[in-house]
């Protein structure tokens, strides 16, 4: 058996689906979340379900029944000496939070080698991509300073494709893939680095999972690739459906949005991949319109960040924000993400007033 690594994930939602795939390689995973999560995972494990092809029922997995070793923590009870690399796994804005954005900072003073899971790709990630003005895109996060002690060779970003919720009449240890598809990562800029990410890769590939009636191969890989912009590919998805759900009052699904009128779909799309590569993306690192589309036909919730605004968030992921503003620097606009920012800024306005 190769050696099998200990991973930090800080987030318990949707990290639970990394951290399952890498419980079933054999690996040891800790989970950050809230004082309650943590107790509940500690006694009771997780849950995540799956669709599988060919199969009518999702597959449900108790990371009890894993091979590896799971458990969970308060930001404030982790010894960072225990871990080979750090999975960040929760929405940007939560980073600044008490407990949390002082994890981070040790993690980073610390030099240890973190992925990010997040849509918002953290600042230190984002200057590992050559000529981009990163002190310009400050203003589309909650809190850039939480950044500033981070490395960015030590950083890396693994796109968060597959979708996942957590169903709103379960505990918060179960979570439901919508999506199953690939997590891809950029590789770090050490080899030795990247070596546990291609070690983990191999590993979750070799998964044979036994729901009762013999082995199957389960969805939801890990893909490393050597360019740092494959995982971008996710942002002409975000401002073509999950930011498009939002409107002036009220919310829309992904399907909606995208296939209500799917020729401004696509120009939305593919001015965001022409912005790619204008910042050096070749078109074997994005992901067709039509597959992304096809995609989207199985999305009949709005987006979390839709969901979160509806709520009453004050912050939430300025990817729209992001990729406008990086835009801007190569001289490119575009009407539709214009229009998309700015209802957004509404909503948030509108919520910290209330608030």
């Amino acid at each position: 058996m190769s050696r099998t690594y200990n991973t930090l994930i800080l987030g318990a939602s949707y990290g639970s689906l990394l951290a399952t795939k890498l419980l079933l390689a054999g690996h040891s995973v800790k989970l950050v979340c809230l004082p309650a999560e943590a107790e509940l995972i500690n006694k009771a494990g997780t849950r995540v379900r799956l669709p599988v092809r060919g199969r009518d029922a999702l597959v449900e997995i108790d990371s009890r029944q894993a091979p590896g070793s799971l458990s969970a923590a308060t930001p404030d009870a982790v010894d960072l000496a225990e871990y080979d690399l750090i999975g960040l796994a929760m929405q940007e804005p939560q980073y600044r939070s008490p407990g949390v954005r002082e994890l981070l900072d040790a993690v980073a003073k610390a030099k240890m080698p973190c992925m990010s899971i997040m849509n918002m790709p953290p600042l230190p990630y984002l200057a590992r991509v050559p000529g981009l003005d990163t002190a310009a895109l400050r203003r589309c996060y909650t809190d850039p300073s939480v950044w500033d002690s981070f490395d960015p060779a030590l950083m890396t970003l693994c796109s968060p494709d597959p979708q996942a919720f957590r169903p709103p009449d379960e505990e918060t240890n179960v979570l439901q893939v919508s999506l199953p598809t690939n997590f891809k990562a950029a590789r770090f800029e050490s080899d030795t680095h990247t070596a546990i990410l291609r070690r983990m890769q191999a590993d979750i590939e070799a998964i044979r999972y036994d729901p009762g009636d013999g082995p199957i191969e389960l969805p939801v890989k890990l893909k490393v690739h050597d360019s740092v912009f494959v995982p971008l590919a996710k942002w002409a998805m975000l401002l073509t459906g999950n930011y498009r759900c939002v409107r002036k009052d009220d919310m829309r699904s992904i399907r909606d949005a995208v296939h209500s009128d799917i020729e401004l779909s696509r120009s939305v799309y593919d001015w965001v991949r022409a912005v790619c590569q204008a910042i050096g993306a070749s078109a074997d690192d994005l992901v067709p319109f039509e597959k992304y589309a096809n995609a989207a036909k199985g999305l009949a919730k709005p987006s979390s960040a839709a969901r979160a605004l509806l709520a009453g968030a004050q912050n939430i992921e300025r990817a729209d924000c992001l990729v406008q503003t990086i835009a801007a620097q190569k001289g490119m606009r575009s009407d539709v993400v214009d229009q998309t920012v700015a209802l957004v800024d509404g909503w948030l306005a509108a919520n910290r007033k209330k608030a």
